[in-house]
């Protein structure tokens, strides 16, 4: 339960939490209840466990019952493309680790069913905060959302429907679930802000593909924030203004208005070419977690996929899935994403023990530990099941492969030495497999960095991981808030290490890409382009944005740039110069945010 907070809000008192839509909303806040709720454990008798598992049973199918029903909802408002969330959903409420579980406590620890779940939540929670990548971690929503549904089924509480918001409001909440999100009336439901959350939730997701804007991450907006309470998001840097004076007010409704007329214009860059404006053409790809995203993804004129993290096939069920499981799911999405590429990242998990199969005893760092590709070399078994099922897959159209977080040669030739010999096995017992899979390494690594012209020689692509190559290479993790202000995409160092690994590519003639979130922010794509970069995977809600600039850059001219970007000293200076440029060259798009 949220703290109760007491605070005077007086004119244009301003919050700053995590951008995670962008755009501007201007209204009035109105509260949801999405607090966690308070659960006692309690022991029980044996002639309690029937009725106790009944009830956690009761709860399950409740729970199903109201996602399939929101699910039906989003299909007649034509969200169809983003159902593939509510499908994880209805996924977790089969999972061996939190059904499974929770009953085996109430039978064998005579616990009550609340008090069981409780124990399994928070045992699921802790996994998922061991986990250092980003985007994995913030994954731990989807559990949290799910657990929440299932304790108020329990319980007996009501879960107030954003589908019943009758005026038109930004909604302040502790959280919200993606179903929460896909039941919005987007004529009344014009904003979000929660107090947990980032920018890689499943909702931030949702939020940025329906164009809502939303502020996550600050901590105590729902104490804060009366209902009723005038306010002005923007999505785009993270800022709350409450109580906006008369000022602020026309600033903000002006800056809205230029917004929403640039947002009207992405439209027309979805089935334009990714061309400089002296022909130099890029491919603008994108990230997906499941083969139901591509629809979606081709709509916003993706050109192939960057990375398909394959994590989640390994996150449901009692066990690895077969290499029949895995065959059905990469050829769909070769074949609907033909004649476009798919690149397949192996699986990247370890440490954090993702797998139940495999219960890795915890390690003091799992981000530097066994984990990605050195988990994939231990587990063999897992490993040459994944690689079997990608090269038979690319029967279907064109694939690649590409094994994260290399840190030398050794590795990679230890990965491509598997690929053969899976491919030769193949072909012995006389299936099918694809002729010319290229494969590839992430470079994310500062290993990776320092010896690129090496690696080159031994792959048939790069693709520059940034969220971890910045963590790594400052020392920075960015999931800490008392050092997440130092992670910085534009310090020296980082230029200076994409600036290595694109000249290395290009030395030995392999394409190089970049699957990271930098990727998919506009303000870096003339750094990118300048550097070499000629692939770029990205969410897909981002290819029209990052498009519109890359449209308008002409080579020569993003060199000079770069060449004096590479000159300074600081990440404040390179920033400065690169938003001061940016601003300079493109006034309508960053004009107002950078000057």
């Amino acid at each position: 339960m949220t703290a109760s907070v007491k605070i005077d809000i007086t004119e244009d008192t301003i919050l700053v939490g995590i951008a995670a839509a962008p755009g501007i909303a201007i209204s009035r806040s109105h509260r949801v209840n999405r607090d966690r709720m308070t659960v006692i454990e309690r022991r029980i008798l044996p002639a309690e466990v029937g009725p106790e598992i009944a009830a956690f049973k009761d709860a399950v199918n409740k729970s199903k019952s109201q996602l399939l029903e929101v699910k039906d909802q989003a299909g007649s408002k034509e969200l169809f493309e983003h159902l593939y969330i509510i499908d994880t959903h209805l996924l977790i409420l089969d999972d061996e680790m939190l059904i499974g579980d929770t009953l085996r406590l109430i039978r064998e620890e005579l616990i009550n069913a609340e008090g069981a779940l409780n124990r399994v939540l928070r045992k699921l929670r802790q996994m998922f905060e061991r986990i250092s990548d980003e985007y994995l971690r913030e994954r731990r929503s989807d559990i949290d959302s799910i657990g929440d549904r299932l304790m108020r089924n329990l319980l007996g509480e009501t879960h107030e429907s954003l589908a019943d918001v009758k005026d038109q409001v930004i909604v302040v909440a502790h959280d919200l679930s993606p179903a929460d999100t896909v039941q919005i009336d987007r004529s009344k439901v014009i904003g979000f802000v929660t107090d947990i959350g980032g920018r890689t939730s499943h909702t931030a997701i949702l939020a940025r593909s329906l164009g809502i804007p939303a502020v996550v991450g600050l901590e105590t907006v729902t104490s804060l924030v009366p209902d009723g309470t005038p306010m002005i998001i923007d999505g785009s840097t993270g800022t709350v203004i409450l109580k906006p004076s008369a000022e602020t007010f026309r600033e903000y409704l002006i800056k809205k208005q230029h917004y929403d007329y640039l947002e009207s214009e992405l439209v027309q860059f979805r089935s334009l070419p990714a061309i400089t404006r002296d022909n130099c053409p890029m491919a603008l790809r994108s990230n997906i977690d499941f083969v139901e995203e591509i629809t979606a993804a081709r709509e916003q004129g993706a050109q192939g996929i960057g990375l398909f993290r394959t994590e989640f096939l390994y996150m449901s069920g009692e066990g690895p899935p077969s290499e029949e499981e895995q065959l059905a799911i990469y050829s769909a999405a070769v074949e609907q994403m033909a004649p476009f590429p798919v690149t397949i990242r192996t699986l990247d998990v370890g440490g954090d023990k993702f797998v139940p199969e495999f219960n890795l005893a915890d390690e003091v760092n799992p981000a530097m530990g066994l984990r990605a590709v050195r988990f994939s070399l231990k587990e063999v078994n897992l490993f040459r099941t994944q690689l079997r099922a990608i090269l038979r897959a690319g029967v279907f159209g064109p694939i690649r492969i590409m094994f994260p977080m290399i840190s030398g040669v050794a590795e990679v030739r230890d990965c491509k030495q598997f690929v053969e010999r899976e491919r030769q096995d193949l072909l012995s017992a006389g299936i099918a497999c694809g002729e010319n899979v290229e494969i590839g390494i992430m470079i994310e690594t500062p290993a990776a960095v320092l010896i690129a012209d090496l690696l080159a020689k031994e792959v048939d692509f790069f693709s520059v991981g940034t969220n971890d190559l910045i963590q790594y290479c400052l020392a920075i993790d960015r999931g800490n808030e008392h050092v997440a202000y130092l992670y910085e995409p534009t310090h020296p160092a980082v230029l200076q290490a994409l600036h290595q690994v694109c000249r290395a590519a290009e030395n030995a003639g392999i394409d190089v890409g970049m699957c990271g979130e930098m990727a998919g922010e506009d303000l870096y794509s003339l750094v990118l382009v300048a550097l070499g970069f000629r692939e770029l995977s990205m969410n897909a809600m981002n290819i029209s944005r990052v498009k519109r600039i890359i449209r308008q850059i002409k080579i020569p001219e993003a060199k000079q740039i770069l060449d004096h970007l590479l000159s300074l000293s600081t990440a404040a200076e390179v920033s400065a110069a690169l938003e001061k440029e940016m601003s300079q060259r493109y006034p309508q798009v960053f004009s107002e945010k950078y000057l």
